[in-house]
């Protein structure tokens, strides 16, 4: 098909297509630490989370994401976490991990700084078996498998009190090379063709507001930028009852809608749950995206 041969033109020169590399949450708000190391060591505790989303449902060779991360407090000042994932999009997937350092210091009485790196790896896989391309005979669509794999690391930053943070992350921060083309191919080709991953930036931000002893309103917000692309954006809005149940809706700067919904389960589990209405021609294709979080608190001796 031409959009399998488009797919992976856009995935080989990723560094010339200037788009958004890197996937994308609905629930960002519960599983901040994976857009930013910075927020690990700003609760008491280490938590396990992992978050699977279904893209596009209806369409075949979606992109589908899972991600597994572990993250706490370690010191007083210090945080430490990890995170693996892999993302699959047709006969391409990017899977790798990295861990993450994070530094707490205190700016005045109730607001402190929390600076962090992550570093790891990613790694970038094309299978051309069982391509069902158009042309056969393209020299693109020749070969096995290409495989890649290029360091990585991630820089972040949170300003935080009790009710509020804002922070600025940049994964990609290497920018590092990549070269998916079969040698035999790329020696027919007139200059190099290799692309290089683009620096993002993520900006986030959420405030808790405390409506009675009940009920709690926290909105948030995610800005994407990966240049020349216009910057794209996330709004959403949570409201919790009783620190146990939530639900809430996110606007997407594209057009698309989610409803989100979650439950604490003792104040230790955590099951969480988006559902994406798509607001453009792919609504015509697809039902839509869905998006699954659990998270599990890890108890310690001092609680």
């Amino acid at each position: 098909m031409k959009k399998t041969t488009l797919l992976v033109l856009a995935f080989i020169f990723s560094g010339f297509v200037y788009s958004q590399q890197l996937p994308q949450l609905t629930q960002f708000m519960d599983n901040s630490y994976v857009i930013n190391p910075a927020f690990a060591g700003m609760e008491d505790f280490y938590q396990v989370r992992t978050s699977i989303r279904n893209q596009w449902t209806g369409i075949t060779d979606a992109p589908s994401t899972t991600i597994l991360s572990i993250y706490g407090k370690q010191e007083e000042n210090i945080g430490l976490g990890g995170v693996i994932f892999n993302d699959q999009y047709g006969h391409t997937s990017r899977a790798g991990g990295a861990v993450s350092y994070a530094y707490h210091l205190a700016v005045s009485e109730k607001i402190k700084l929390s600076l962090a790196i992550s570093g790891g790896f990613t790694q970038f896989k094309i299978d051309k078996n069982g391509w069902n391309v158009e042309n056969p005979n393209d020299p693109l669509t020749q070969g096995d498998v290409i495989v890649e794999t290029v360091p990585d690391a991630t820089f972040g930053f949170n300003f935080y009190s009790e009710k509020w943070y804002l922070g600025v992350s940049i994964p990609q921060l290497l920018s590092s090379n990549l070269n998916l083309l079969d040698n035999n191919f790329a020696e027919t080709l007139s200059g190099e063709q290799t692309g290089s991953l683009s620096n993002h930036m993520y900006i986030m931000g959420s405030y808790k507001i405390s409506a009675n002893e009940k009920w709690n309103i926290e909105p948030a917000f995610l800005l994407k930028s990966v240049g020349p692309s216009p910057m794209q954006w996330d709004f959403g809005v949570k409201t919790i009852y009783d620190k146990k149940l939530w639900f809430g809706a996110d606007y997407r700067s594209t057009g698309d809608i989610g409803a989100l919904f979650g439950y604490s389960i003792n104040d230790r589990y955590l099951i969480g749950y988006s559902y994406d209405v798509l607001n453009s021609e792919l609504s015509n294709y697809s039902t839509g995206s869905h998006e699954f979080m659990l998270a599990i608190k890890l108890l310690t001796g001092k609680e």
